[in-house]
């Protein structure tokens, strides 16, 4: 079984990141800065924050699902803001999406908030609204449950420090996974946490017996050539028990957005 996290960027680099996901069809995979704006039948609207201004794929979330047919598609939306169309503003979705394959039985879930609530009238001032989603899956080539939990971590405009808001957003998504696991499933959590690895946040999930696979096996980045700033990490994949691992990558090459794909074969 294949699990995949990655932040899509909005879909930013639409044209690179859906060939690639179409190809490498992971069983699970995680899906995080997701788009969804159903009553828009453009291809592209712009956020605006200020000075900050990004094409978004305005139908992201769509577009995964077809370029992944066999996989069930779900959605978890953290806020519904505007996006623009010119001088029209489209309200628009966004969140994270998960995306199972259908030989794979889905027999448990959660989706919850990490971090404040679901934001219906903006997409609110920073640190924004945080959902995580979790889902139990079968394995009958393995015979075992695997249960799988991710979120998209708070960015908040100082930096990518410890605060109570971090370490509340980590106990919150910890129990979330415990929700959807069952004491003998193989677990694993991952995401784009906003973090660093010496953070409050991978303390308190190590301290719960996972171990991050990206700082444990030595990889030095998480960040493609698109991202400039510095702080080279965001993205962590925890397991429960590295002996199932049969495989880990921080995925270079191809770039599909401005963060690598994380992929771990179990």
């Amino acid at each position: 079984m294949e699990i995949m996290c990655l932040n899509g960027w909005g879909g930013t680099l639409h044209a690179a990141l859906l060939p690639y996901l179409a190809e490498a069809a992971p069983d699970i995979l995680c899906l995080q800065e997701v788009i969804h704006s159903p009553s828009s039948a453009q291809d592209w609207l712009t956020y605006r924050d200020g000075d900050h201004i990004l094409l978004q794929r305005a139908n992201l979330f769509r577009d995964v699902a077809s370029a992944l047919p066999e996989h069930v598609a779900v959605f978890c939306p953290a806020a519904q803001g505007e996006l623009w169309d010119g001088d029209v503003s489209i309200p628009s979705q966004w969140g994270l999406a998960t995306f199972v394959h259908r030989s794979l039985p889905i027999i448990g879930q959660a989706q919850g908030f990490v971090h404040k609530d679901y934001s219906a009238v903006g997409f609110g001032a920073h640190p924004r609204s945080r959902s995580a989603h979790g889902v139990r899956v079968w394995d009958h080539e393995a015979g075992r449950a695997v249960s799988v939990t991710h979120m998209h971590g708070l960015r908040d405009l100082a930096g990518k420090m410890d605060t109570p808001e971090r370490k509340a957003q980590a106990q919150r998504l910890l129990e979330l996974s415990r929700q959807v696991a069952a004491p003998d499933d193989l677990t694993v959590i991952c995401g784009d946490f906003n973090v660093e690895p010496d953070s409050e946040t991978l303390a308190i999930l190590a301290g719960s017996g996972m171990t991050d696979l990206v700082t444990a096996r030595g990889f030095e980045s998480t960040r493609t050539s698109h991202y400039g700033k510095p702080g080279r990490f965001a993205d962590y994949m925890l397991i429960d028990r590295e002996d199932a691992v049969a495989r880990f990558e921080v995925i270079r090459d191809p770039e599909v957005s401005d963060h690598c794909p994380l992929s771990l074969r179990v």
